[in-house]
């Protein structure tokens, strides 16, 4: 039987991410930027339309409606704000007006207003830290589900947020945003996809997850069931060539976790890698490991040909 990597790659020269390809990586990173940023953006018109009625700082407290904007203006960010008693919070604000909005003069309003995306950028920052895991799960996602609708496969998709299965509607736009899970039927049997799921017999997460049963009986009792798992992947996504090898090396070290766990209760899922930063010292590694059979498939996530090949097999197995 050919070895399913074959199918897309002919060396490891194929896994290794070009120029342009992370170029376009930059790109998609500052427009997701952009996206992220644009309700914050919008706030801060509320809040300085909102504001500026204020005739003083002191004023500010009069406004009933800005006051959740003022602590954050005042740099405590949404977390904090449920570890703080009222009177904290009070503390907080009032230092802010007397420190830096009084300080200003007429310019308080532009000053409340730069100290509030201040804080909101920071709450940007840390949500850009998972966004290329983020964008990768959404492009292999799109990828799984498009075969599946073109091999006519009935499937059915779990919510993040709601935790609860439901039948994939026709019309499919953005559902992988919220999308942590996949189940279809084949010719082999039912078939159930978790992401980034912690596996109980060696207690680690799992970017990717195969299971052989169909999503209703995928019970706590199923995933502590070794025998149940059809396959497990590493899913890396960030596209910056300088944190490629860490990258790696934190996929490396799962894949082998993953390896020995099952080796010692002799079974042998499918393990597969994924990444969209793959420099050539990585891509020679990864081309090894598939040749030896300690990895079973790999692919480069902005190559579209490669993702689509190991969708197909990862959706065949």
């Amino acid at each position: 039987m050919a070895k399913p990597y074959l199918q897309h790659l002919t060396s490891g020269k194929s896994l290794e991410t070009t120029y342009e390809a992370v170029r376009a990586g930059f790109v998609a990173l500052a427009l997701e930027k952009n996206r992220r940023a644009t309700p914050f953006v919008a706030q801060a018109r509320a809040l300085k339309s909102a504001a500026s009625k204020a005739k003083s700082p002191a004023g500010l407290l009069k406004i009933s409606g800005i006051q959740a904007a003022l602590l954050t203006a005042a740099g405590v960010s949404d977390k904090a704000t449920n570890h703080l008693q009222d009177s904290d919070k009070r503390e907080a604000v009032n230092g802010l007006i007397k420190n830096f909005l009084e300080p200003s003069g007429v310019n308080f309003v532009e000053e409340l207003v730069f100290r509030f995306l201040l804080t909101r950028g920071d709450t940007l920052g840390g949500s850009m830290r998972n966004v290329g895991g983020f964008m990768a799960q959404k492009k292999l996602t799109r990828a799984i589900i498009a075969y599946l609708k073109v091999a006519g496969y009935k499937c059915q998709w779990l919510h993040s947020e709601t935790n609860t299965w439901a039948e994939l509607p026709d019309d499919d736009a953005d559902v992988e945003l919220t999308l942590r899970g996949l189940c279809w039927n084949t010719l082999k049997g039912p078939r159930t996809l978790l992401y980034n799921l912690t596996v109980p017999f060696f207690r680690n997460n799992v970017d990717l997850s195969l299971f052989n049963c169909s999503a209703i009986d995928l019970t706590r009792e199923v995933i502590k069931t070794p025998s149940a798992y059809i396959a497990l992947g590493e899913l890396k996504g960030g596209i910056d060539p300088a944190g490629a090898d860490e990258h790696w090396k934190t996929a490396r070290t799962a894949l082998n976790r993953i390896h020995k766990a099952f080796l010692k209760l002799k079974l042998k899922p499918h393990t597969f890698f994924i990444g969209a930063a793959i420099e050539t010292k990585t891509a020679t590694e990864i081309w090894d490991m598939l040749r030896r059979g300690s990895l079973e498939n790999a692919a480069n996530l902005t190559d579209e040909d490669q993702v689509a090949s190991v969708s197909q097999w990862l959706c065949s197995l």
